[in-house]
């Protein structure tokens, strides 16, 4: 049940799912994942093997941002396979090794089959096929052109129609949320601050004590605030979750990026950006101390459970200062590892942030063409890290012609195992024609 709700969208003439929601419009959905978190099964045993079906979908759409339809049409086919063999008396460890077998292979296969993306027209060509949108493929390419194929890129709504690309100042560091408490959307699993105080620092807030005078401030002020620590003690976080959920005022913690001396200056490159004062434990600074004008600005930060993405509308004197020093530094590193290290930082403070604005018609439209950007986005970055291989489930095809008669095992059931993987490449191939009539 859970599998073939999905399994319409796939291919270029897959149909879309529409998902009733209890407090919203309903929401037209072509993205596998995004179906298959909506699914609940009434009977409960059902239900555990949707989740577990699930379960595949979400690894694959975190590690390839995309081919979560695929990746659910081919567990629907090697789990009926597998009970298959097991009712007809197979042992299930050995064919649980087959299986394991002929992944490993099939996946070396495909690795071997894909092809190098660099030119901007090849980056293009794989935005719009994942995307099923040409306009969508040019402006993802547009933005990579714009702040490197590494950098980073936004997907946020637009109050027009039209969809608008815009390079903006910023950075990303990989640190989240500090507690999963803070989310504010819990679809995307993400929380924005909107013209937020910063709060920087390699502190370690070890009591709610310490900050308590400058938090009196910010409900002053009646502004979001975003701290950004050496490390939060877990009873602090608890007091300024339940402050947050109870309305006294909306903050989210962030541990610091980096370690030892390179997370000081990291955190020095965050307060440059946010034109906060940097408390520093080598200074002397006091929590307790903090006045209002020690607190950065920012105009938006979007805050994910692994990364962190400041945005500011505004050029400052002191960042191009920064960016020199680090050019600097870079001339004068004596190591290799120090060299990579600046480098990187310096990639994140001058190559600023692309935000892709997206506009439509109605909520509904707006909401789909987002999230037909966001995969496209993923499934870009991914080819661009690892390649592509033909589409229409051609690859995998030649790799069942090329493993059907030589991935051999002497052990009876063991075999039965890899026949599990190798028939279920033909699958996605069969289904794309299914759904195209």
């Amino acid at each position: 049940q859970f599998a073939n709700t999905v399994k319409v969208t796939l291919g270029p003439k897959g149909r879309n799912v529409i998902l009733e929601k209890a407090y919203d419009s309903p929401a037209i959905v072509n993205d596998g994942v995004s179906i298959a978190k909506e699914i609940e099964l009434k009977n409960p045993y059902q239900n555990m093997g949707a989740k577990l079906v699930y379960e595949v979908a979400s690894k694959t759409n975190d590690k390839a941002g995309d081919g979560t339809t695929t990746a659910t049409v081919l567990a629907q086919s090697m789990i009926h396979r597998g009970f298959d063999a097991i009712d007809a008396g197979a042992n299930p460890v050995l064919v649980k090794e087959g299986i394991e077998l002929a992944a490993l292979t099939v996946a070396k296969k495909l690795l071997a089959k894909s092809k190098k993306v660099d030119a901007q027209e090849d980056i293009q060509n794989v935005a719009a096929v994942s995307s099923g949108s040409q306009e969508i493929g040019k402006i993802i390419a547009q933005a990579m052109q714009k702040v490197g194929k590494d950098g980073v890129i936004n997907v946020d709504e637009s109050k027009g129609f039209e969809t608008e690309l815009e390079v903006v100042e910023g950075l990303q560091y990989d640190k989240g949320y500090a507690s999963p408490y803070f989310v504010s959307d819990r679809e995307s699993m993400t929380v924005q601050l909107e013209n937020a105080l910063v709060l920087v620092t390699d502190h370690k807030i070890s009591t709610v004590q310490e900050i308590v005078p400058i938090l009196e401030e910010v409900v002053k002020a009646s502004r979001p605030l975003l701290i950004v620590a050496e490390a939060v003690e877990n009873e602090v976080l608890g007091v300024l979750v339940a402050n947050k959920l109870r309305g006294t005022f909306n903050v989210v913690v962030t541990n610091a990026p980096g370690f030892g001396d390179n997370q000081k200056e990291m955190l020095q490159d965050i307060a440059v950006l946010t034109k906060a004062n940097f408390v520093s434990k080598e200074l002397n600074m006091k929590l307790a101390d903090l006045k209002m004008d020690d607190l950065g600005n920012i105009n938006k930060a979007i805050i994910k459970k692994d990364n962190t993405t400041l945005i500011s509308n505004s050029k400052s004197p002191e960042l191009e200062k920064r960016i020199q020093v680090l050019k600097t530094q870079i001339k004068n590193a004596t190591s290799d590892y120090e060299t990579k290290n600046l480098q990187e930082r310096l990639a994140k403070l001058s190559g600023g942030v692309a935000l892709i604005k997206v506009g439509a018609a109605t909520d509904t439209e707006l909401k789909d063409k987002k999230l037909r950007i966001e995969d496209a986005l993923n499934a870009t970055k991914a080819a661009i890290t690892e390649g592509i291989v033909v589409g229409g489930g051609k690859a995998l095809v030649e790799v069942y012609q090329e493993l059907k008669d030589t991935l051999v095992s002497d052990n009876k059931e063991v075999q039965q195992g890899i026949d599990v993987v190798v028939q279920s490449l033909l699958v996605p191939t069969y289904q794309i024609a299914y759904n195209a009539g």
